[in-house]
């Protein structure tokens, strides 16, 4: 072999950074560091405890030559198994929820793998879902393992003798607190069991997701309800075995919403391009920070990629249909205008008895483009100069002309108390933006307003 080459795709698994997060954590005082997992081979953490199950199979006999390997998965641990098995000469069948991305499938079918798809909306227990159909496959398939992420005990041995252990050795031990998004349990307690016992004063906060029912079981020891949500990854709707309480400090809770916000902002702010399970534990950690009497020094582990998510969270018309806009926009106008400097403007209007030549004179005397018309009290049109031109160039109209011959109905009434984001989507509709108080047009929101308020912001 060539000096400093690796034998094969697994022997690459690990050593992956940690890096400090610069801007997205500007109103926290602690300090974040975050452990790219998305940097091993297969894309994410998974790929440890992938290797590392089925090592331990293969040496308990529970893995056998020309067998099959079945697990139900998110995606992640689904890729760091079915890489193992491709250098090893198994078979693979995965069993996956149908809210997990596209991506997601693609890619373990891409090792040969066969991939079922089962509704996510379903109890565990429920025939239907993935733990059912799993656990089915396993006991009607010959000479097949099952390898079960969930309860398999090698999940969290995986992070306390590999991923915990790496950890430590980079950092020096100088941290404060571990963080980590909780799933199966494995990452949460592996990593706390080593924590723990090379320095106890350690803290471990798990970051759980609205809908699952692992913080609410921790805290109160009570089985509460699921309910459904899109992150992926994050979350269960019951206990793995693979949890160990005792060594989980403290929990923060987030939603999808947040999470896939931060998870833009960490590639757009940091250059870090990971999956939804990373925005979650950096909201995560935010929120415990801002909890803090004083300033720690944090590490989160950040599970996977981002480039299983390209359909989802990085696709700017899936967030639009799903209403997961930049917060920013979930402001008042009034607020929007006035961060602007734009909310003491004088507009002028005409009435519907004015004429062409009124308009067109009222343009050149104040140095305007466009002009609400009002019939009786209410806005009836607007008047562009933009549209006023060819006709009148051509003859079509006449400067005595009655204004209603030239006005254009396509405009929309916006009051100041109403949210920014409705501003943009009639702007994105191409229809001019009246903005009124008490029923009183006091502003004309234009393309340009919005990017400057987008740039003042730092949304970019």
């Amino acid at each position: 072999m060539l000096k400093g080459t690796k034998a094969n795709v697994l022997d690459a698994i690990g050593g992956t950074p940690i890096v400090k997060l610069n801007v997205v954590t500007k109103d926290v005082e602690s300090e974040i560091y975050v452990k790219l997992e998305y940097m091993n081979p297969g894309g994410s953490t998974k790929d440890r405890i992938g290797a590392y199950m089925l090592d331990q199979a293969v040496k308990e006999g529970k893995l056998k030559p020309g067998g099959t390997i079945i697990e139900g998965t998110s995606g992640n641990t689904g890729v760091g198994l079915a890489m193992w098995a491709t250098v090893h000469n198994y078979k693979c069948i995965f069993v996956m929820a149908d809210k997990q991305s596209k991506e997601k499938v693609d890619n373990l079918r891409a090792f040969g793998a066969k991939v079922i798809v089962c509704p996510t909306a379903v109890e565990p227990e429920d025939p239907r879902s993935y733990y059912s159909v799993s656990k089915r496959l396993s006991e009607t398939i010959p000479n097949s393992f099952y390898v079960n992420q969930y309860d398999n005990l090698h999940n969290r041995n995986t992070h306390y003798t590999w991923t915990a252990p790496e950890m430590w050795e980079q950092t020096g031990g100088e941290f404060d607190t571990f963080m980590a998004t909780v799933g199966t349990g494995g990452t949460i307690t592996g990593c706390g069991m080593y924590f723990k016992e090379k320095d106890p004063t350690k803290k471990i906060v798990g970051v759980d997701c609205e809908g699952s029912i692992v913080k609410e079981f921790a805290e109160t020891g009570k089985m509460g309800k699921a309910y459904s949500y899109v992150l992926e990854g994050v979350g269960e709707d019951f206990i793995p075995e693979n949890y160990d309480f005792d060594k989980i400090d403290s929990w923060e809770m987030v939603g999808d919403k947040e999470s896939f916000l931060m998870t833009r902002a960490l590639l757009k702010k940091e250059g870090i391009y990971a999956g939804g399970s990373a925005g979650a534990a950096i909201c995560g950690a935010i929120k415990y920070a801002k909890k803090l009497d004083k300033p720690e020094k944090i590490l989160v582990l950040l599970h996977d990629s981002g480039n299983r998510y390209a359909s989802k969270i990085y696709n700017d018309d899936w967030m639009s249909d799903n209403n997961y806009n930049d917060p920013s926009f979930n402001v008042m106008v009034s607020e929007a205008l006035a961060d602007l400097g734009k909310d003491k403007q004088t507009i002028f209007t005409l009435k519907d008895i004015n004429t062409i030549g009124d308009a067109v004179k009222m343009m050149e005397e104040k140095g305007i483009s466009q002009i609400p018309v009002y019939g009786h009290d209410s806005v009836v049109g607007m008047v562009q100069e933009k549209n006023l031109l060819r006709p009148v160039f051509n003859g079509d109209f006449a400067l005595t002309d009655n204004i209603s011959l030239a006005y254009s109905n396509k405009f929309k009434v916006i009051d100041s108390g109403e949210l920014l984001s409705t501003v943009t989507e009639a702007l994105l509709n191409k229809e001019v933006v009246l903005v009124t108080e008490d029923g009183k047009v006091i502003n004309i929101m234009t393309d340009i307003d919005i990017l400057q308020y987008i740039s003042q912001k730092g949304s970019f």
